[in-house]
């Protein structure tokens, strides 16, 4: 069976002055097109420190990540950000778009480097995310709710074939919420692969499996 993603035996550690905070501890991961998973643990459990090291954002002090069966450790940022541009789409908790430009600017930068802009998939993601209206927006002029979905809709913008997204859903309404979860369900059934970073009960029982990390390890008791 060929994976989306393959993340194993991950580790990172911070250093400070007096102490070593071990983040993540021995983490293993493989998940496979279409697949749903929600990564769930309390504040400090070391979910947002996973994602950066899936991505290539962060570099895990031990360990490896495969995307499409492409290493994305142990490489150079030039290498690193190329991969990500082709196969993720990544949703922060905030900051996902750049202030100086629009909604639509911003997701015709993220086409633009993953290689080609598509005009007609710009629309039908606006379209589907209700943004159409505010296309022309600057982040500033947005609600949370509106930030929330024109994020995902730079981070759906290449297509990609893996979405990693940090607390999808913390500062949207249940409605906005509901959408957001419905497009990526729909997503899903076509392909996308979706691991998200979350406190929401909801989230959960919409996944295909949940992840959860205590203390940087998985907890395989849940």
């Amino acid at each position: 069976m060929s994976f989306v993603l393959n993340a194993w035996d991950l580790y990172r550690f911070y250093h400070t002055a007096e102490s070593e905070v071990l983040a993540v501890r021995g983490v293993s991961l493989k998940v496979t097109a279409g697949e749903m998973v929600a990564v769930m643990g309390p504040s400090g459990s070391g979910k947002s420190t996973l994602l950066n090291c899936l991505s290539g954002i962060d570099e895990p002090d031990g360990g490896y990540v495969e995307i499409m069966g492409q290493r994305i450790t142990r490489k150079a940022e030039r290498e690193r950000a190329a991969i990500r541009a082709k196969h993720i789409g990544i949703l922060l908790q905030k900051e996902n778009l750049i202030p100086h430009l629009t909604v639509k600017e911003n997701i015709c930068l993220q086409m633009a480097l993953a290689g080609q802009i598509d005009y007609k998939r710009i629309e039908e993601l606006l379209g589907e995310l209700g943004m159409i209206e505010r296309q022309y927006a600057y982040p500033r002029q947005l609600s949370g709710g509106e930030n929330a979905r024109a994020g995902l809709a730079v981070a759906l913008a290449s297509d990609p074939a893996l979405l990693l997204a940090d607390e999808p859903t913390g500062e949207v309404d249940r409605k906005t919420e509901e959408l957001i979860l419905d497009l990526l369900a729909a997503k899903c059934k076509q392909g996308l692969t979706a691991i998200t970073s979350t406190h929401s009960l909801i989230i959960a029982a919409r996944a295909d499996r949940i992840v959860a990390l205590q203390d940087g390890r998985i907890n395989d008791a849940g």
